[in-house]
Parts: C-alpha cells; structure tokens; sequence
C-alpha cells in the first residue's frame, strides 16, 4: 500500500476513535440511571430501560470497534497495515476503503464466514 493511501486511513481512523471515545465520555458524563419516579406508569419505565439497555449494547459494540481500530493504527505504524492476516496477500483498497479495520482479504473473509455458517 502506498504511503499516500496509509496517511489517509490513518486520519480516517484516527477520527472514527476519537468520534467513538466521545460518545462513550458523553455517555460516562450523563445522568445514566432509572428513578421509578420519573414514570408516571410501567410502560414508561419499561421503554425507558429498554432504551438504556440498547444504549449500552451499542457501547459495547463501539468498545469492540475502538479496539479494531487501535490494531488498524498499530499495523499502520509497523508499515503491514492492509496485508491478510490468513494469507499475506494485499487487501484490495476498494475493501479497505469498505472497512477501513479489515483483516483479511475479502476471498479469506469468504471463507471464514463458510466455516462459521457450516459450524453454526
């Protein structure tokens, strides 16, 4: 990959962890609990903590993606970022321009999504 091509997806993912770390920090700093006396009935307090239970799955989710993000930059710095972990070939740029945390080649991918749905 091209040091033009690595520059960029480093600022991209460098924006996407900062964007994501902010919402988590907003999130932290936001009044998260359930007084049952803010619900004037059940159904209001039911919807209220289904809500906060979504909010913290998708936490979660974003925990994990920050996480792809930090080993993306790491490979950026060790100069292998865009090489398939499986095969070492060269990630197609149409891929990495797709999911710039891709770790394997999409033929790889396709593969590993086969094994995973013959086990399931």
């Amino acid at each position: 990959m091209k040091k033009r091509d690595m520059a960029k997806f480093k600022k991209l993912l460098e924006s996407q962890r900062d964007e994501l770390v902010g919402n988590a920090q907003k999130t932290l700093s936001g009044d998260i609990h359930l007084d049952p006396d803010d619900f004037p009935d059940e159904i209001d307090a039911a919807s209220s903590e289904m809500n906060l239970a979504f909010q913290g799955r998708l936490r979660e989710r974003e925990r994990g993606l920050i996480g792809k993000i930090e080993q993306a930059l790491k490979k950026i710095e060790d100069g292998v970022y865009g090489e398939c972990e499986s095969c070492g070939e060269q990630i197609t740029l149409k891929r990495i321009e797709a999911r710039p945390v891709a770790k394997l080649c999409i033929d790889c991918k396709a593969e590993q999504e086969a094994i995973e749905r013959r086990n399931a």
